[in-house]
């Protein structure tokens, strides 16, 4: 009998692309979602699907548990500003939020899987069957970033490391070896978009993953909606942690930067 595994689906395509993974792996997918967040699409991926608000993390132990679930992943992340809109926690996730608080996301999202942990749910790293996706390190584009442009690179990943020290954000914004942007709750496109604005063409974007980062959250992915936010505003290095950083749809996505003439580095 095939597997049922947990599927806790925040934003964007991740979850999507799980829930084909795990089903090619011969699983089946019982997934939680989150109303407002996650593509209404992943209902027609997933063997079984509830909706939820985030904050419910009650709802999430009892339709796993109902499901006969012992392993779950958590993919895709949820908007930071749903803390201030459309927060809606039931009495155990008001519990947890209440011990672990909402501001540090690696505290928080560690207190979930705590919780679910204790109800026999294990918590696996959200790149199972999907390791394929993860960045290899060097060129990966059709131009090198200059020996300018590296030393750009290489002071973006310092203060990256720095922030993430403080689990805030995970993308810096350089220029000319000054710090135009750090990311905070806007999310890494924004924060490229206005660093750009501040700056004009020709910014380095550094994304990394924070110093000990639990790879069953939070891992932290580029694609073409990076790239396109970086044409925007005539950006022209992408540097990602290798190992460490998700790349969705590469192919697409490295022809679009060689067409923009951005360079993307494995770090």
């Amino acid at each position: 009998m095939s597997e049922k595994i947990g599927l806790i689906a925040g934003k964007g395509q991740f979850p999507l692309l799980f829930a084909q993974a795990a089903q090619r792996h011969g699983c089946q997918v019982v997934a939680v979602a989150h109303r407002g967040e996650t593509d209404p699409a992943l209902a027609g991926l997933a063997d079984e699907i509830h909706w939820i608000y985030v904050g419910q993390l009650g709802k999430i132990i009892r339709h796993l548990k109902a499901a006969g679930v012992t392993r779950a992943v958590m993919a895709g992340g949820i908007s930071r500003g749903r803390l201030f809109t459309h927060f809606r926690p039931d009495l155990r996730g008001l519990s947890v939020v209440r011990r672990a608080g909402a501001g540090q996301d690696d505290r928080l999202l560690s207190a979930v899987a705590a919780e679910l942990d204790q109800e026999g749910i294990t918590i696996v790293p959200s790149t199972l069957f999907l390791e394929d996706l993860l960045a290899s390190g060097g060129q990966l584009s059709r131009r090198a970033p200059s020996p300018e442009e590296m030393q750009d690179v290489e002071l973006g990943f310092k203060v990256a490391r720095e922030l993430g020290l403080l689990d805030l954000g995970q993308c810096v914004v350089v220029r000319r070896q000054v710090v135009v942007a750090l990311e905070a709750i806007e999310g890494t496109d924004e924060c490229i978009r206005r660093g750009g604005r501040l700056v004009g063409p020709g910014t380095v974007v550094v994304k990394v993953s924070k110093p000990g980062q639990d790879l069953r959250f939070d891992v932290p992915a580029v694609g073409l909606a990076t790239i396109g936010a970086m044409q925007e505003v005539k950006a022209a290095v992408l540097a990602v942690e290798a190992g460490k950083t998700l790349i969705f749809d590469r192919e697409d996505m490295l022809r679009q930067a060689g067409r923009a003439r951005i360079a993307v580095w494995g770090l």
